[in-house]
């Protein structure tokens, strides 16, 4: 073991998540590149480009679980979590190597089109991705103490994994996207390979022995189920939209929307009622790992909303052009630019403030205190959009005020969640409270879609970011840090017996 991961040195923390931010700087060049590149150079009408961009969360969903799992019982290569890290991070480097060069690996295979070759290559991309997550994130948990030093991990990796997301945006504005993608190969073979050939994984994992690890333990699928109940309303949207979707049946009207909400609801108060005291460490850890998937979620909700639906509502209150409205190059250019400022300076809060900023927070107040407040800011944000956002520098202030929300939201999340469970199925659950983001985007990418494209006032964009992080804000005043499998912690988040 290296001196620096002996003693949490801060070289090691800045190690430790480069493997996690070679995975976010392959998704940063996914979301540049990835429509445009399918669109202009390949031709791919805009159905299949959205099909493709289904199966992340799709595949999210099971990829995760099914990786974290069988990461949480593997040893291979000196690690646990390594093999995946490797594998996913080579394919990743492969497949963007392959995004521009579709048409010459078309040719060599003595395919005639490339429509199949092209989908092939961005669905490997995309799942490489989505399974590599986990356990780059899974990692962390592994190698740091439960406490503060664990925060420390997951707020490092948001900063330097935001920090060269940022890097990402700018290399693709000042220079264009065939050069963000070739340097994008050689940066995330090099971030997912070499650190974690130096990253000294526990044999066993905390609470486990080396009997314990020969014992074949299984998890049920109805164990899963229970594990998940607060996002029922979400997936039983989720399968309801996705079939529709394959079979092109659409309603106008919302019924589904409102049963799987009330679904969603019915649950949540259901975890709510339920009391820890007297319960065993498991079963409070369980609890509260509920708890955060029920907030969490919520806002993903109003987070995707505004992801998918921001230049929407540029262009209707910035603008003032509707539905149909045929808007000039110059326009939809400036319009452009004013939606990629706004996520620029988003994302740029987002990767300074973790480390620097919300790390020594959590120390003074704890991570739980910490993230409400965040979220709470950013619901107000949201509101602050809805009644001023009108012009591009008024809507910059307020996207450096939601960065705030954003920096905690992929940053303290993992660390509150990673102390409620069982360390020795850290995989499992890392993969499940993934599902508290990918059953979301689902929702806001076809229930809320369908709510917005039929509405007049796009505002109602921002209503609905309002409301959900409102609701998350709420539901994260009700999660607590202070019992970690019979380890208590104090709101300065030291762990002591």
């Amino acid at each position: 073991m290296l001196e620096i991961q002996k003693k949490l040195t801060n070289t090691f923390y800045a190690m430790l998540a480069l493997p996690a931010t070679a995975m976010g700087f392959a998704l940063s060049i996914q979301i540049s590149a990835l429509s445009w590149i399918l669109s202009t150079k390949y031709k791919l009408d805009i159905h299949d480009v959205g099909l493709v961009w289904a199966a992340g969360p799709i595949a999210g969903i099971l990829g995760q679980v099914i990786i974290g799992i069988i990461s949480d019982k593997v040893w291979m290569w000196n690690g646990r979590r390594r093999p995946f890290i490797l594998i996913g991070g080579f394919l990743a480097a492969m497949m963007l190597l392959a995004l521009p060069n579709i048409d010459v690996i078309s040719s060599s295979l003595g395919i005639g089109g490339i429509l199949g070759v092209a989908i092939v290559v961005a669905l490997t991309l995309d799942l490489a991705i989505n399974v590599s997550f986990n356990p780059t994130r899974s990692v962390i948990a592994d190698v740091t103490p439960e406490g503060v030093e664990r925060t420390k991990g997951y707020t490092w990796m948001q900063t330097i994994s935001g920090t060269f997301g940022v890097l990402a945006y700018v290399i693709g504005a000042i220079w264009d996207n065939y050069v963000l993608i070739y340097f994008g190969v050689f940066l995330v073979l090099f971030l997912s390979l070499f650190p974690t050939f130096f990253i000294e994984e526990p044999r066993y994992l905390a609470g486990q022995t080396e009997a314990d690890s020969k014992t074949k333990s299984k998890t049920s699928f109805g164990e899963i189920l229970n594990y998940i109940q607060p996002l029922w309303g979400f997936l039983l949207y989720a399968i309801y939209a996705i079939t529709m979707r394959i079979i092109n049946i659409k309603f106008d009207n919302y019924y589904a929307e409102i049963i799987c909400f009330v679904v969603t609801l019915f649950f949540i108060f259901k975890v709510l009622m339920q009391k820890s005291e007297g319960k065993s460490a498991a079963e409070k850890g369980l609890i509260g790992f509920k708890k955060v998937l029920a907030a969490h979620s919520f806002t993903w909700v109003g987070i995707q909303t505004m992801f998918v639906y921001m230049f929407a509502y540029v262009q209707y209150k910035v603008y003032g052009y509707g539905d149909g409205s045929v808007i000039p190059d110059e326009v939809s250019i400036q319009m452009g630019k004013v939606v990629t400022i706004s996520f620029l300076i988003f994302n740029a809060i987002a990767a300074v403030l973790p480390a620097f900023v919300l790390e020594p927070i959590t120390r003074k107040i704890g991570r739980v205190k910490t993230h409400f407040i965040c979220i709470a800011t950013m619901a107000v944000g949201y509101a602050a959009m809805l009644f001023l956002g009108f012009s591009p520098f008024i809507i910059y202030i307020i996207m450096a005020i939601l960065g705030i929300g954003w920096a905690s939201t992929i940053s303290l999340p993992f660390a509150i969640m990673s102390q409620q469970v069982d360390q020795a199925k850290m995989g499992l659950f890392m993969g499940l409270f993934n599902l508290s983001v990918v059953l979301p985007q689902l929702v806001a990418s076809f229930g809320i879609g369908l709510a917005i494209s039929q509405a007049e006032n796009k505002s109602l964009i921002f209503i609905i970011s309002t409301v959900t992080l409102a609701i998350s804000a709420f539901l994260w005043m009700l999660v607590k840090e202070e019992k970690i499998h019979g380890v208590e912690v104090t709101t300065r988040g030291k762990a002591g017996h």
